[in-house]
């Protein structure tokens, strides 16, 4: 299988992300630790894109292209992989179908998470998450089974500083407006499928299995 998904902020993407490179066997890539990764290690790519990133500038297009490229073609993407914050906008999903043309493949499905903003908002208010393991959680929705501690580590979980209301209302109205082109453009190709992500996590995942032909 090879996927995009898609979602704004508070859609609960991480949770299905797990659940799918599970279900499928593939591996999933975050653009985002793809950066960290190659600033970590020092690649070439690594230490052009933290010029940037150290400057508050956003990484351009051809820099974060060339290092999805060069992470799809890796030996654990060869039987497929999950994208994850990549494309954010129309340039880079022209630019990835080049990257797949000449790895001779195509791909499978866009998952398209749908989420009100109302309860998005509501969702990302209430995030905790281990600064120690990663896990995520919400005081709602998910609580940890003892308050304010990781489940899987035990640490003390916080609130991230971006997380209030006015805040998480604008970076959700940013991302709509920015990935409603992205969305048009793979609507076009008749490879998007909506899920909406305002059931149980569970159903959730079911109803992309069942998107997914399985």
């Amino acid at each position: 299988m090879r996927l995009i998904l898609l979602g704004p902020p508070g859609a609960g993407k991480g949770t299905q992300a797990s659940s799918i490179v599970q279900k499928f066997d593939i591996p999933h890539i975050s653009t985002g630790d793809i950066f960290r990764k190659n600033i970590k290690e020092g690649t070439e790519l690594g230490k052009k894109a933290k010029e940037y990133m150290d400057q508050g500038l956003l990484v351009p297009d051809e820099l974060v292209v060339a290092i999805v490229e060069d992470r799809l073609q890796q030996e654990d993407c060869k039987e497929g992989f999950l994208l994850d914050g990549f494309p954010r906008t129309v340039n880079q999903a022209e630019e990835l179908d080049k990257v797949l043309t000449k790895m001779n493949v195509s791909l499978d499905k866009v998952i398209n998470v749908e989420v009100d903003k109302e309860i998005l908002v509501e969702r990302a208010v209430g995030r905790r998450i281990c600064k120690n393991c990663g896990a995520t959680f919400h005081v709602k929705f998910n609580p940890p089974a003892k308050e304010g501690i990781c489940d899987k580590c035990g640490e003390k979980l916080q609130q991230r500083a971006d997380d209030n209301e006015e805040t998480v209302s604008k970076r959700i109205e940013v991302y709509l407006n920015e990935t409603k082109p992205l969305i048009d453009y793979y609507k076009n190709k008749g490879i998007i499928a909506t899920i909406n992500g305002q059931q149980e996590i569970d159903k959730v995942f079911k109803d992309i299995v069942v998107a997914l032909g399985e």
